[in-house]
């Protein structure tokens, strides 16, 4: 088993979103006692365990360092990087099977662009509902931008969107990991993405966090910018085929740029999201399994 550690949605060593990569070859999956241990001790967000099933054919399974997750959008860019910057994969379509169901990547020389999950939405949320999301970040209906309400969406994972009006409350939401946790728990989720719309530069700049799953927040999420994406094409604030940057990190110092298309086909739409990422460091498994 190979171990690397590559920085997806940047550029910039060091910035971006950290993610574990474990290169199994064609072996079968490790136990998951190893799989959820090894994530652990890298202590990333999400730790890919990446098989080959076929020429460009994988599978890949997920763990944080509290337990398995179906999908994960920074941490499959940084594995079909891993992939192609060490040679086992040239840059092409690729199919790659998850508990989210089986996806298309497309491997390009500097970008990788995967497929979400079928966009669904979840539950909307009550006025009092809504009030206690706001509170959980020191926050309050005055700071819902008009016209747009929290929503829970999934394109892999499900995740509240929570709305902000501008920048400055963005910047300045603090939470509550306790009541985020008891809430993401009560309505079955992995967390929450907080934006702010309609920025000058951006679809969107973004927060995210799962304190459910040991992650306060994350530098960059595909699934929840892929939600994103679809929330805002269905009520007009992006348009099928177009590019979409999202921003998303800087409250942490790491600075993320998550694209993403939704086009429409055959009376559906797609999402894909795509960005770059680089490897910065390899690591040697000693063998041997926990006890």
């Amino acid at each position: 088993m190979e171990l690397y550690v590559a920085d997806a949605f940047t550029t910039v060593r060091f910035s971006g979103n950290q993610a574990g990569v474990a290169l199994l070859g064609a072996d079968c999956f490790p136990p998951e006692t190893l799989m959820q241990a090894l994530a652990g001790e890298l202590k990333h967000s999400e730790t890919a365990f990446v098989r080959r099933v076929g020429d460009r054919s994988f599978h890949i399974r997920y763990f944080t360092p509290a337990g398995e997750v179906d999908l994960c959008g920074h941490a499959t860019i940084a594995a079909f990087t891993v992939l192609r910057d060490t040679g086992v994969l040239s840059p092409g379509v690729c199919a790659l099977r998850t508990r989210s169901g089986d996806l298309e990547i497309q491997v390009g020389p500097d970008a990788v662009w995967m497929d979400m999950a079928a966009p669904r939405d979840g539950r909307s949320f009550d006025e009092a509902e809504q009030a206690a999301l706001y509170a959980a970040y020191g926050l309050s209906l005055c700071d819902r931008p008009e016209g747009l309400e929290p929503q829970a969406v999934s394109t892999g994972l499900m995740d509240i969107l929570l709305p902000v009006k501008d920048l400055d409350t963005l910047e300045r939401a603090e939470q509550n990991e306790g009541e985020v946790t008891r809430l993401s728990r009560h309505y079955d989720v992995v967390g929450v993405h907080m934006f702010c719309p309609r920025t000058p530069d951006a679809a969107a700049h973004c927060r995210n966090f799962a304190p459910l799953y040991a992650i306060p927040e994350e530098a960059a999420t595909g699934t929840s910018n892929g939600a994103l994406t679809y929330y805002l094409y269905r009520r007009g604030l992006i348009q099928a085929g177009a590019d979409n940057r999202f921003v998303q990190g800087e409250k942490m110092g790491k600075p993320s740029e998550i694209l993403s298309r939704i086009t429409e086909e055959a009376g559906s739409v797609k999402v894909r999201v795509g960005g770059r990422a680089l490897i910065t460091l390899k690591c040697e498994w000693i063998t041997g399994e926990p006890t």
